[in-house]
């Protein structure tokens, strides 16, 4: 097992990482002195219950814990403040009180929901991240929780510090293929702002990480997570630095946004963001050869890098327009400068944003 730590005075909290640890959740809780007199709540998906939440329960339980569950449908339509409502009254039914745990047992979805509902209940109560894809390795950690609005991602939500990361990664080991590539999205782009050394390794490895290798799977969700959070630790709040892990999110959000919360994964959506980020890098007058060696890196990863000609630019336009990122007619966007190195730029105009849209819909889509 690996142990990272993110650093954050009094709510600073450790990241396990290794085989077999869902199965250990009670030792887990008990070491970190979660209280067995309150309810633990259990949010899950319909994908992850029958794999993983028995399991889960039965470890709590054998260890003193009462747990109550709820279960909701996978995808980004669960970011919602229906859902949110419907895992509330769950915890109110269930009788959790101020020192009651949330468990989010899932992937970034879960996580950001479960997240949402434990920085509100009751203003407030510990949360536990127990993340089952390779996405939710990069949304599992820094405390980001939110549900969605139906005009923009991520618009209703709260900075909430997990009391610990609990990664089993033999839970990946059921992912479908499509949601392995979209969770190394994220791990790429690690490398990408912040570790030209590990953005090569990835490149190295990419077949090894497709195919779920336990030795490189490990690695690289180690040396992802440890550049999150060092970042957060620096920048809990997002004043500054840690802007860099949006990387691809201001026009990945908007392509996410129109798309229903359906059409694209989150991954697939960040990667596109990542080839137009440095698309637009280029643009404004950086090396050609940073975008082709942005693209080349993510369709390694056989992620998508053109924008789908059938999305519609205004609407694009108008996501962004309504993202947190958005301020007195002007895009905020992370710019590569090189590969490992990005900048954040905060003058991008609507003008600059449509051009680029307009190249990548040129561009051929990489199968």
């Amino acid at each position: 097992m690996r142990t990272l730590q993110v650093d954050l005075g009094e709510r600073s909290y450790p990241i396990y990482i290794g085989g077999g640890l869902l199965g250990k959740a009670g030792e887990f809780f008990e070491n970190h002195q979660l209280s067995k007199k309150s309810p633990v709540l259990l949010v899950t998906d319909e994908h992850v219950a029958p794999l993983y939440l028995e399991t889960v329960e039965s470890s709590l339980q054998a260890s003193g814990y009462t747990t109550v569950s709820k279960v909701v449908k996978a995808g980004e339509k669960s970011k919602s403040l229906d859902v949110y409502e419907d895992v509330m009254t769950t915890a109110i039914e269930g009788g959790l009180d101020r020192r009651s745990a949330v468990v989010a047992l899932g992937g970034g979805v879960v996580g950001d929901l479960a997240g949402f509902v434990a920085a509100s209940y009751m203003r407030g109560v510990p949360f536990v991240q127990m993340p089952t894809t390779i996405l939710a390795h990069d949304s599992s950690v820094g405390g980001k929780v939110a549900v969605n609005h139906r005009l923009a991602k991520n618009m209703i939500g709260a900075f909430h510090q997990p009391e610990m990361v609990l990664y089993d990664v033999d839970s990946l080991q059921s992912l479908p293929p499509r949601d392995v590539r979209a969770g190394l999205s994220e791990m790429v782009k690690h490398g990408l702002i912040w570790d030209a050394e590990f953005a090569a390794w990835c490149r190295e490895h990419a077949s090894e990480l497709l195919a779920l290798d336990p030795e490189a799977l490990g690695f690289g969700l180690t040396q992802g997570c440890a550049i999150k959070a060092k970042v957060v630790s620096v920048d809990e709040r997002e004043q500054g630095l840690r802007a860099i892990l949006n990387l691809g999110h201001t026009l990945g959000h908007a392509i996410e946004a129109i798309g229903g919360y359906g059409e694209f994964l989150h991954g697939e959506a960040i990667s596109i963001g990542m080839a137009a980020a440095a698309k637009l890098a280029v643009n404004r007058g950086r090396d050609a050869a940073l975008y082709q060696e942005t693209v080349a890196l993510l369709q390694r990863f056989e992620l998508p890098t053109a924008m789908p000609r059938h999305l519609d630019e205004e609407k694009l336009i108008g996501a962004m327009m309504h993202d947190k990122k958005f301020k007195e007619q002007q895009l905020v966007f992370i710019l590569p400068v090189a590969i490992g190195q990005v900048e954040i730029v905060s003058d991008v105009a609507l003008g600059e944003v449509r051009r680029v849209i307009a190249e990548l819909k040129e561009e051929e889509p990489h199968v």
